[in-house]
């Protein structure tokens, strides 16, 4: 059975984005970069993966499949980008979208426990995890459903914006299992599911 992973970058303060979805005040060094390139590299969007230097061909490392709320979707589709994450089986959860223009990325306007649920038992186009890619109200609706975290913590406070895991108090036990530092000081701490 496939793991829901919930990938994501952090602040000290447990927010993923600034009130208006920033994300820009995260301090990417080099070497994290260079290191989420070459370990994640289904994680950086289709459209600028050639400018960071990962080439087209590179296969998918840990997901094939991907699931993303409203609020995670809107800054590629305000930019004219309808599939930000080709390289991956793309789900959108949103029930205010009307529709969206491109057919590699599914809409899906019912319950995502349901739809976590069937993905989970199915194989998956490459046989790989679902990435959980935000956002934080969505994290929150798929608390008991998330295997794995993974957090990129950065050493900033945001002080307000989006709860990495919106406003559901459910509390889930979880061990880390490993972690990887870097010279920005931000670190990337791997998190199961007890």
């Amino acid at each position: 059975m496939r793991k829901l992973v919930y990938y994501v970058g952090v602040s000290l303060d447990g927010y993923i984005a600034g009130p208006g979805g920033e994300i820009d005040f995260y301090p990417l060094g080099d070497d994290m970069a260079a290191w989420i390139y070459a370990r994640y590299p289904e994680s950086v969007p289709t459209h600028i993966r050639e400018h960071v230097g990962i080439a087209p061909d590179v296969a998918n490392q840990h997901w094939d499949t991907l699931i993303m709320g409203r609020g995670t979707y809107e800054p590629a589709l305000s930019a004219g980008i309808a599939s930000p994450f080709a390289h991956l089986e793309q789900y959108v959860i949103s029930t205010t979208l009307d529709a969206i223009d491109d057919p590699t990325v599914e809409l899906v306007r019912t319950d995502p426990v349901e739809l976590v649920r069937r993905l989970k038992k199915e194989d998956g186009p490459q046989g790989k995890d679902i990435w959980l890619c935000g956002g934080g109200k969505l994290a929150g609706a798929l608390i008991d459903e998330i295997d794995q975290l993974i957090f990129k913590s950065y050493p900033v406070l945001a002080g307000a914006g989006v709860p990495a895991l919106g406003d559901h108090f459910r509390p889930a036990l979880f061990e880390p299992v490993q972690r990887q530092e870097f010279g920005n000081g931000a670190q990337v701490t791997w998190f199961d599911r007890t």
